[in-house]
């Protein structure tokens, strides 16, 4: 593979990413006592740092990549929405059919930080499903995309926040399949087994045990390709990909799979690691059609993110050099 040749035709692709997306927000501070009104560390503020989260970290993802991205979601008419627009527009992220109304609030999760460790997390967030109105503007939009720009993937990044609801992702996955556009999608528990004909399904393990109701004692490459044919008796979508913490990541489509290892990092902070492995299995699916290049890449790319504290997306250069360093013979 040259892999030179492959990161150049990243910047080709247009990317749609569907899903809830967040603003991140790092409060970062020192504690030095425990408050004398409850027993509290007192964090004093350093500074305020604002980040993009859920679905606008997959497309910052994506379009840190050199890919063309753009983004579908619905949000608040507020200061937070506004703020989530400007960093992701300062991206080259294109915003422009993201939805805005008075009827939601721009989810915004707030974190408490010291020493690079959490101390406390406040989210602020509307969790009620789209009405039938919102999930009509949102198909307009998602068409109007497709039409406008015929992306090479869409990625269904669903956090349970309401965005997406069961109607939507049965109108937009047939959408996609109308026009021959691969799927793949990052599910979470309440519509694990609503994406059905997608291309590519990218839980985590944990997420599969919850869909599923399944105990998992053991990870083997036999157990898992027993998950992915209970999940395509279901789904009947094409590629699973599973990502399995320490254990690394699994793939299996028609005709192979694997479990391929994790290679050894310093993990600083997980947050993020699922974003970064939707971002990268998906553009690398778009341009190439082949899933274990498209795993070995992505699975690198959740590690390397994982070095840094809080959400951040996979750095181009670092992951170009380390895919030659770690996948040329």
């Amino acid at each position: 593979m040259n892999f030179d040749q492959l990161f150049d035709s990243f910047g080709n692709t247009h990317v749609l990413i569907i899903g809830d997306v967040m603003l991140d927000t790092y409060w970062w501070g020192n504690v030095e006592r425990i408050s004398p009104e409850a027993p509290v560390p007192v964090v004093e503020l350093r500074h305020k740092e604002c980040r993009v989260g859920g679905a606008a970290n997959v497309a910052l993802n994506t379009a840190s990549l050199g890919a063309k991205t753009g983004i579908i979601s619905v949000i608040g008419n507020d200061s937070d929405g506004q703020t989530l627009l400007e960093l992701m527009n300062e991206q080259s992220i294109n915003t422009s059919f993201v939805i805005r109304t008075e009827g939601r609030i721009t989810t915004n999760k707030m974190r408490v930080m010291s020493r690079n460790q959490q101390m406390m997390r406040l989210d602020s967030e509307i969790t009620t499903e789209l009405d039938e109105s919102l999930e009509e503007s949102v198909i307009r939009n998602v068409e109007a995309y497709i039409n406008n720009y015929h992306p090479g993937v869409v990625i269904f990044e669903d956090y349970n926040k309401g965005v997406l609801t069961t109607r939507l992702i049965e109108k937009l996955v047939d959408l996609c399949n109308r026009h021959k556009i691969i799927s793949a999608v990052d599910p979470k528990k309440k519509n694990f087994l609503s994406y059905k004909n997608v291309t590519l399904f990218k839980p985590n393990l944990k997420e599969v045990k919850e869909g599923l109701n399944m105990t998992i004692e053991e990870v083997n490459l036999e157990k898992m390709q027993h998950i992915h044919h209970v999940l395509r008796e279901v789904l009947q979508h094409q590629i699973s990909l599973i990502t399995l913490s320490e254990n690394g990541v699994f793939y299996q489509d028609q005709q192979k799979s694997a479990i391929i290892p994790t290679h050894v990092r310093k993990i600083a902070d997980v947050s993020g690691a699922g974003d970064t492995v939707i971002a990268v299995v998906s553009l690398v699916m778009a341009v190439t059609r082949q899933i274990q290049l498209a795993a070995d890449m992505a699975n690198i790319a959740g590690g390397l993110v994982c070095e840094s504290v809080g959400t951040v997306a996979i750095e181009k250069e670092r992951l170009l050099n380390e895919c030659k360093r770690l996948l040329t013979n």
